[in-house]
């Protein structure tokens, strides 16, 4: 298995991971912005994606996204192959790609949302800490990607405010001078925090209807 950045010479793997995004969002029930084969190959050129393969054989990717002038920065796209879930690929790609953001663009903001707790978790032990999300890009184009999904009239009716995902940064000017200290990540936190979450919007579209 190798995790390395992606470019042009993989384009023949967009398709297959539009899909793979796509299939895994159906079966999971959560909502996803869609991309397209096009799309993943624009990143593929720009140097701003990474790739697991086992061989020739698709395994894993993860995209970077940057917003703001190059002021914040986004891991998204992240998915891993039926074939090889649960061996800890996600893990390996999301360290991967934040050690790269972090080189390739060190004084941005790292953000992300997502309703995956295993993605919450991998990220709070990269240094990420949840965040509202005001405190996300204001770029408009960021917030248009996610009119693919399905929650987006949630996000809208609250003015951008919360949805059900969530919003998760690292601030490299707030770990600059300090040590990072780990801590043990307490899974039922998120998971408290996403039954809040979806009970406070199943109440409210209850209630509307």
């Amino acid at each position: 298995m190798k995790i390395i950045i992606a470019n042009k010479s993989h384009a023949s793997y967009a398709e297959i991971i539009c899909t793979t995004i796509e299939e895994s969002a159906k079966v999971r029930g959560t909502g996803i912005a869609r991309r397209t084969p096009e799309y993943i190959i624009s990143k593929m050129e720009k140097g701003n994606a990474i790739i697991a393969l086992d061989g020739e054989k698709f395994a894993g990717f993860c995209y970077i996204e940057t917003w703001s002038h190059e002021k914040y920065v986004a891991n998204s796209g992240l998915i891993v192959h039926p074939d090889y879930r649960n061996q800890g690929l996600a893990k390996d790609i999301k360290e991967v790609i934040f050690k790269y953001s972090r080189e390739k663009y060190p004084t941005a903001k790292i953000f992300g949302i997502t309703t995956g707790l295993a993605v919450m978790k991998v990220n709070y032990e990269l240094g990420y800490q949840p965040v509202t999300f005001s405190e996300l890009t204001d770029d408009d184009s960021f917030w248009k990607g996610c009119q693919t999904c399905k929650n987006y009239d949630i996000l809208t009716r609250t003015e951008r405010k919360m949805c059900l995902c969530t919003g998760m940064m690292y601030d490299p000017e707030k770990k600059k001078g300090k040590e990072e200290k780990k801590e043990s990540l307490n899974d039922k936190a998120f998971k408290r925090l996403k039954n809040i979450k979806q009970t406070l919007f199943y109440k409210k579209e209850k209630s509307e209807s």
